[in-house]
């Protein structure tokens, strides 16, 4: 199957998407997490030719944190929205989550540690596609100031599943692919550091 993914696109829609079987969005899809802003971007996610669309939120995208408290609407026709769940497609067992390690006051954030192992201890052993917001530590995730800004219990998991594919974004800067054991991981931020359009969609065969 062929697999294109995206991340951080923030308001952005002006990007070639190529073609694929599964768009996967892994996360911040809005820049202050307003209605108005996830609705534009359901509109744009839709009208995308994919037979399968999945995505996630990200620390940007409150509009999804205050859903559940506040009755908000999280299904929408002909996309997947995951948040610490699971949906299987031709066979391929995807699991998607938004949560990160405490990242100033935005969404979806966790202390580092046994709080947000808990999150991580949900992903099922036989995942192949696992998308976060966040990246794994020291895997594609250091900053300009040169910090690995990424979560070490994601990264024993991750270590310990092995899945085909591990998708995340959150780290603009650390756009790219590596592949290590059996996992080829893809930050797909579509933004720069700048937040300004600079990197193309990713596309995967599995």
């Amino acid at each position: 199957m062929k697999i294109v993914l995206i991340s951080d696109t923030h308001t952005h829609h002006n990007f070639r998407i190529p073609k694929g079987d599964i768009l996967i969005h892994a996360g911040d899809v809005t820049s202050r997490g307003t209605k108005a802003e996830v609705d534009v971007f359901i509109k744009w996610f839709q009208s995308q030719p994919h037979k399968h669309k999945i995505f996630i939120a990200g620390n940007h995208d409150f509009y999804f944190e205050n859903a559940v408290k506040n009755n908000l609407k999280t299904e929408f026709k002909n996309l997947i929205y995951l948040n610490d769940s699971g949906c299987e497609i031709n066979g391929l067992k995807f699991w998607g989550s938004p949560i990160q390690p405490d990242f100033f006051k935005w969404a979806f954030n966790r202390k580092r540690g046994e709080e947000i192992k808990k999150h991580w201890d949900l992903i099922p052993t036989d995942t192949d596609v696992l998308i976060t917001h966040g990246p794994p530590h020291g895997i594609l995730d250091l900053t300009t100031i040169g910090l690995y800004s990424g979560c070490k219990e994601l990264k024993k998991k991750v270590f310990e599943i092995q899945p085909k594919l591990h998708v995340f974004g959150h780290i603009h800067e650390g756009y790219g692919t590596t592949t290590i054991n059996n996992t080829f991981f893809v930050n797909a931020s579509l933004l720069n550091e700048k937040y300004q359009s600079a990197h193309i969609p990713i596309v995967v065969n599995l």
